[in-house]
Parts: structure tokens; C-alpha cells; sequence
């Protein structure tokens, strides 16, 4: 028995959930730590960097899901955790305002269970749609899950923006435990039952982590799409931390006008998720693989007329260029999480959820690299040219590496069979 398209919906709710604990970290206290406590912009970057770091477990949870037989209580055991995590990095906020030595060590060690749990639940979560789905609706249950993250972030963000003012302190304290009692709640009761009526999936034979990571490296399509992963989220990830400010000094937005581009620019995300999740539905199995490489080829264009545009100060046409990137980014990012799903199964049998930790970890690690590419290069360029070129040369890098994804894509993925190895990379 596969999943029907209400227990898909129920594990979007765990997504949902994901997303509104991971927002209050990344966002509400990225704010505190650096208005409120004057601190470093530098420090909660490196805290959110620290919790993509830690993601570079999602190979042994993604395992222990496989060989332990249950998913569900990874899935529901990771959010506890995150949510721990979550409320002792407000506790950190606090601890921050008392002691600066006191505060980054509960912070850190905070970061780092926001980092286990994501890993932990996400990855779980991931190989329970890829083994349970129906090839057909992959897509769409990829666009399903990943919108409905977007919509806790969104939700989680308006609401806990309202009820923090006044803001204190235990207000604080207050609201985030109360969200993430409630993701654990809705996350336990949404997954309750769902795999315990999937069809029952072979166990493989008890054996070390590091034998079961091998046997699925050994393998040549896992190896090469873990590098497609790594390459296509680098790209990515690269403008994530430049955008804003190339609008702000190459065309002299003001603050509102860039915190619009973004917001537009995700809009854009959200359409193009929709788009492959609504086309891609009932396609032919080479479909995702369409969806990808259009989604990197579009981006790469994209990108190219931004870059392009400030050397013209064409800054009209600067908006609807990032909202095509918006879209673009969103079809190859929805239709490339649907391939994974596809991919997962391939290979030896019940290995799912390592494959899916494998290229989680890639996904995890080039997040963290991509941005912090983008933002070096352009400081070190703009030392030795101009600003406008700086940027444009940096976009410009992005949409190479958007073109060497789309080729890996299209071979990763052709006609369903066997990929054969990459020459050179098939032991990077």
C-alpha cells in the first residue's frame, strides 16, 4: 500500500513544523543577537553555519531509519530535539546579555541540536515519502511537503513577530516553547499510523554504519547525483547573502525596496515549485529530469541578465529578472527533491533513507559553502574592480555552476538507466 494523497499531506504537516522552529532561529534570534544585543553580525552567521554543519550526520540518521525498522520515531524524536534546541538557543539570548563566554557555549551547544534534529527528523522523513510514495505522485508530494514548509515559515513569522511586542526576555522564552510543544504535538499526530500501513520494505542484514555507507558509495548514480546535489545548491545558495546588497549599492535600494525584491524573489520560488509539482504529475519518469535541468539552465539565464543589468542600470527590470530566478530556483529545487525520492529506491534494497542522508548532508554542506563563496568573492573583487562588475562577476560564476548541473542532471538522469561513472569524479 503507497501513501494517499492525505497521508502525504500529513507528513507535510511535519514539514511544516520544521520550518516553523527553524525560522525562529535563523530569523527572530539572528535579529535579537544583532539589534537588541548589539552583537556581531558575524556571530549568528556562524551559529547558522554551525547548524548546517552538524547536518553532515544526515548519512547515520538516514541509516539508523533504514536498519532500525520504524522511521516514525526518528521522524517525531527529531523534532523533540529540535525543539530543545530551539528553546535553549533563546536561552542563549539571554544567557548573551549576562555573559558573553556563557552565552556562546549554550548557544552552540543549542545550534548544534537544532542541527541533529532537522537531520535526524528531516532525513527520516525524506525516505519514508521516497519509499511509500507512488512514483507518479513524487513530484507532486515533494511540492506538497516543501510548500507547506514555506507556509510555517511564513505563518510561524507573522505570528511570533506579533506577539513579541512588547518585547522581554520571558516573552520570549514563552513563545518558543509553546511552538515548539505544538510542532511536536502536531508533528506526533500527523505521522501516527502512516508507515505502520505502508507496505512492508525488506531490512537489510545488521552491519556498521561505515560498511553501509561504502556499499551506497560504491554505487555510481548515488556518488555522482551526491555531487549534483553539492554542485546545483552551491549555486544555489551563492546570491542567498549578496542579492539585497547588490540592489542596494549597484542600484540604490533602499532597505523596504530590497526586503521586496526578496520577498518577490521567493514568490517566485513558491511558483515554480507549483508549477512542476501541478505539470509533473502523471509525466513519464523522464519528467524530474526536465524539470531539473530547465530549472538550472532557466536560473543560469537569469542570473546572467542580472548581472548584465548592472552594468546597463536598467533597475526596473531588476525586479522581475530575480522573480525569474524565483521561479527557476523553485522548479529545479522541487523536481530535484523528487528525484531524489526516485533515485532513493535504486540500488541495493532498504538503503533509502543513507541515500537520502548522503545527499542531505551534500545539500547541508553546500548551504553553508555557497553562501559564504558568494559573499567572500564579492568583497574581494570589489577591491580590484568596480562594484557593478564585482557582483556581475560573482553572478556570473553562479550561473556556470547552474550549467554544469544541468549537464550532470541530464546524464545522471537519462532514460533510467544505470548511470555510468563520472571518469574522474566517481571517487571525489
Amino acid at each position: 500500500m503507497t501513501l494517499s494523497w492525505v497521508s502525504i499531506a500529513r507528513l507535510g504537516l511535519v514539514q511544516m513544523c520544521l520550518g516553523a522552529i527553524v525560522v525562529l532561529t535563523t530569523s527572530t534570534l539572528n535579529r535579537l543577537m544583532v539589534v537588541e544585543l548589539a552583537l556581531p553580525a558575524v556571530l549568528p552567521g556562524a551559529l547558522v553555519a554551525l547548524h548546517y554543519g552538524i547536518q553532515i550526520t544526515r548519512p547515520s540518521w538516514g541509516f539508523l531509519s533504514d536498519t532500525g525498522g520504524r522511521r516514525t520515531r526518528w521522524i517525531v524524536g527529531g523534532v523533540a530535539i529540535l525543539g530543545a534546541g530551539a528553546f535553549g538557543a533563546a536561552l542563549g539570548i539571554v544567557a548573551l546579555e549576562r555573559s558573553l563566554a556563557l552565552g556562546l557555549t549554550v548557544s552552540a551547544l543549542s545550534y548544534a541540536l537544532i542541527g541533529l534534529g532537522v537531520g535526524a527528523s528531516g532525513t527520516s522523513l525524506l525516505a519514508l515519502l521516497a519509499t511509500a510514495t507512488a512514483p507518479h505522485r513524487r513530484a507532486a508530494a515533494a511540492t506538497i511537503t516543501w510548500l507547506m514548509m514555506i507556509f510555517g515559515i511564513a505563518m510561524t513569522a507573522g505570528i511570533v513577530g506579533g506577539l513579541l511586542d512588547p518585547y522581554s526576555h520571558a516573552r520570549l522564552l514563552k513563545i518558543v516553547a509553546g511552538v515548539g510543544l505544538v510542532a511536536l504535538a502536531l508533528s506526533a499526530l500527523a505521522a501516527w499510523g502512516i508507515e505502520a500501513r505502508c507496505t512492508t520494505r525488506p531490512q537489510p542484514e545488521p552491519m556498521p554504519f561505515r560498511q553501509g555507507l561504502t556499499e551506497i558509495w560504491a554505487e555510481p548514480r548515488a556518488r555522482a547525483f551526491t555531487l549534483f546535489v553539492f554542485l546545483s545548491m552551491t549555486a544555489y545558495f551563492m546570491q542567498e547573502l549578496i542579492l539585497e546588497p547588490y540592489a542596494g549599492l549597484v542600484f540604490g535600494f533602499t532597505p523596504g525596496q530590497s526586503t521586496t525584491l526578496s520577498g518577490a524573489q521567493n514568490g517566485g520560488v513558491f511558483a515554480g515549485m507549483l508549477l512542476v509539482g501541478v505539470m509533473a504529475t502523471g509525466f513519464r519518469r523522464g519528467a524530474l529530469r526536465d524539470w531539473v535541468v530547465a530549472g538550472c539552465a532557466g536560473s543560469a539565464l537569469a542570473l546572467l541578465g542580472i548581472a548584465a543589468l548592472g552594468q546597463t542600470g536598467l533597475a526596473r527590470l531588476l525586479l522581475p529578472a530575480t522573480v525569474a530566478l524565483g521561479v527557476f530556483n523553485g522548479m529545479f529545487a522541487v523536481a530535484a527533491i523528487g528525484a531524489m525520492m526516485q533515485l532513493a529506491g535504486e540500488g541495493r534494497a532498504a538503503r533509502e533513507g543513507t541515500r537520502m542522508g548522503l545527499w542531505g548532508a551534500a545539500q547541508a554542506i553546500a548551504a553553508g559553502f555557497g553562501g559564504l563563496v558568494g559573499a567572500a568573492a564579492v568583497d574581494l573583487l570589489r577591491t580590484r574592480i568596480d562594484t557593478a562588475a564585482a557582483f556581475g562577476a560573482v553572478f556570473a560564476a553562479e550561473a556556470v555552476v547552474f550549467c554544469l548541473a544541468a549537464l550532470m542532471a541530464a546524464r545522471i538522469m537519462a532514460s533510467g538507466r544505470p548511470a555510468p561513472a563520472l571518469g574522474g569524479q566517481a571517487h571525489v
